[in-house]
Parts: C-alpha cells; sequence; structure tokens
C-alpha cells in the first residue's frame, strides 16, 4: 500500500506540473512558498506568491492536518471513528465536523441521495483502491443497502447519533472541499492575492496568476492517464472538482467497475457519463456536487446545476460528447478534436 501511495504522489506532481502553467518573470521577483504532503488520504500541494506567502503555506498544511485529525474514518480519535464506532449514542462532535455532517445532509436531501455521507458499508464492501477490491455478492449488497440511509444519522446543536448499528459515515466526497475553504480564509487572512491549492484533484485558485491572466486547469482526459489534458479552464477566483470513472476502479471478468457507487443501487453509477466537473466559487459545495451530479446522470445533473446560482459543470459523456452549462462557454477551451462540444443548457426544458 505505501509503494502505491508513492506512485501516486509522483503521479499526481507530474499532472499538476503540466496543468498550471508558469507565472513568468514576475513571479521570480515576488516572494513565494510551496509545499507538499499526503493528506486526507491524497497528495495536497500548495504554492502561494506575495511577502507572506511562508506563514501562509506553513498555516494551511497545518489546518488541513487539523481537519483530517477530526474527520478521517480510519483515526481513531477522530470524530467520524467515534461516531462510526459508538451506533446509538449520542456522541460529541466537534463544531466543524458537525458543520461538515450538517452540509453533507443538506445536499444529500437536495440531492435525493445523490449525495450521501452513509455510504461507508457500500465502501467498505467494494473495497475499491484497495487490493481487496471485488463484485461483492448480491446478498452483502443488500445487507448494505439497508445500511445506508442518511435519515439513520441524527444531528443536534453539538451531538451526532447513528440510530442503525450497521451504518457508516464517509466525509470523503465532502471533506476536501471544506479544507479548501479553510486555505482560502488563511491565505486572505495574510493578504495573498495569488495562491493554488489542489487535494487530489479538488482545485482552488485564488486570485489570478501574478502576470495578471487566469489560472489554466487542465481537465484530463477520461480515456488516458493523467497528464493528457483534453479541455482548459480559465480560472481566477474558481474551483474545479472532477469525479470520473477512471479515478479509481478495477477490472472482473472483462467488466469495468469504478468508486463512484449509486446510493441506491449500491453498485457504481451507470449512466453513459466519463466524467463530471463542477467550477464554482466555493470548493465545500463543489466536492459533493461533483459526486451528486455523477450520479445524478447528464439531464438529471445538468436540470440541477442550471437551477443553482454560480455553479456551472462540464459534463463528459462515453460517446466524447461535452455538455457544458450555460455559463461556461467563456470559460472553458476544448482542445482535442476528438470531443463533441454541445450546448448543454439545451437539455434543459
Amino acid at each position: 500500500m505505501f509503494k502505491n501511495k508513492k506512485i501516486i504522489l509522483l503521479v499526481i506532481l507530474s499532472i499538476f506540473l503540466l496543468i498550471l502553467t508558469a507565472c513568468g518573470n514576475d513571479a521570480e521577483e515576488m516572494p513565494q512558498a510551496e509545499d507538499n504532503a499526503f493528506l486526507m488520504d491524497t497528495l495536497v500541494q500548495m504554492r502561494a506568491h506575495g511577502e507572506n506567502a511562508e506563514i501562509a503555506v506553513e498555516e494551511s498544511m497545518e489546518r488541513i492536518r487539523e481537519i483530517e485529525n477530526l474527520m478521517s474514518k480510519t483515526i481513531e480519535t477522530s470524530d467520524i471513528y467515534k461516531l462510526n464506532n459508538n451506533p446509538e449514542s449520542e456522541i460529541e462532535i466537534d463544531p466543524e465536523s458537525m458543520e461538515v455532517l450538517k452540509k453533507a445532509v443538506e445536499y444529500a436531501e437536495m440531492t435525493d441521495g445523490g449525495f450521501d455521507p452513509t455510504i461507508g458499508a457500500l465502501v467498505e464492501l467494494w473495497g475499491i483502491g484497495t487490493r481487496d477490491a471485488a463484485v461483492p455478492d448480491e446478498s452483502d449488497i443488500e445487507e448494505a443497502l439497508a445500511n445506508t440511509g442518511y435519515q439513520y444519522l441524527e444531528l443536534q446543536d453539538n451531538t451526532a447519533e447513528i440510530t442503525n448499528p450497521g451504518v457508516k459515515i464517509d466525509l470523503g466526497g465532502i471533506a476536501k472541499g471544506y479544507a479548501a475553504e479553510e486555505v482560502k480564509k488563511i491565505v486572505q487572512k495574510h493578504k495573498i492575492e495569488h495562491a493554488f491549492v489542489n487535494l487530489g484533484g479538488n482545485v482552488l485558485v485564488i486570485g489570478d496568476k501574478v502576470d495578471g491572466s487566469p489560472w489554466k486547469i487542465g481537465i484530463q482526459d477520461p480515456r488516458k492517464g493523467r497528464g493528457n489534458v483534453m479541455a482548459i479552464v480559465e480560472a481566477v477566483d474558481l474551483t474545479i472538482v472532477t469525479s470520473g470513472n477512471y479515478e479509481r476502479y478495477f477490472e472482473e471478468d472483462g467488466e469495468l467497475y469504478h468508486h463512484i457507487l449509486d446510493p441506491k443501487t449500491g453498485y457504481p453509477a451507470e449512466n453513459n457519463l466519463l466524467s463530471v466537473s463542477i467550477i464554482s466559487e466555493n470548493s465545500f459545495d463543489a466536492d459533493a456536487l461533483s459526486t451528486a451530479v455523477y450520479v445524478m446522470g447528464l439531464e438529471r445533473g445538468m436540470e440541477f446545476i442550471e437551477d443553482l446560482d454560480d455553479v456551472n459543470a462540464m459534463f463528459i459523456t462515453e460517446n466524447l460528447d461535452v455538455y457544458l452549462s450555460s455559463g461556461l462557454n467563456e470559460l472553458v477551451n476544448i482542445n482535442d478534436s476528438d470531443f463533441n462540444l454541445i450546448e448543454g443548457e439545451n437539455l434543459v426544458n
């Protein structure tokens, strides 16, 4: 497992060097700081430019570590570990963990369970991303589905309770978004005007580049390995979060099974999509939305996005059709002729 993590680190480092363009000579003259670390089960990378860049980066990485210690499902002192291992008991929860839990339930309700923080039993059953990944027996999937449902998570002012003993909370689809927003607060506190943070594909850019141009963030070609970009998003003060069936998967009997599980069926979501990218100003929201909208599928997902303010989405189908929500036409440049751009808002009646 440690060897796999080292490989992941190297791969993500290489793609991030490819998708973020250099800042030019002005960047060399302005003080800058950068760091990377394996946190929240992914590679976290950050760079900041400005007089207080070093302290901003240092504080940000420590802040992410604090959030991991609160919300990891595997750290025994975390709120989520305690909650998962003490069902039918009221567990006192840190205000930060409670904020994320409440936001997770809010999105579960908004998306009719497309995003569900109680999907932990299904995630453990499939084991995708581990050596034990395999297609479970139907009876085991049915049992895990019986132990999935946000209605089994009761939240009070400062306590939480799992009311069904088999339910497991997994905040992997939203906690990184919360962490990115906390980094933004630190950067702004130190008056840093140019920065980016990448939490394993959850990319947040603060301000523009030092030379005044937008950051250029690559959208991965879902058919190919990391470092292969099929589109560029020009971003200033935006976050880009992508969920795709190519991120973690395994093959069994010639069929591919990816990690984005549908909480209603118990199986990887099947909807003719390769990936969904959410582009917005808030990483906390975008993190949950990328999973939920992928599960919803193209038509339902596009309709849902078009009803939200200041949130956009880019859908890539198995036919290599690219659908953009109405606010993205001027921000996204597709640079691979294999992909067919379609005006996504035409899907919405």
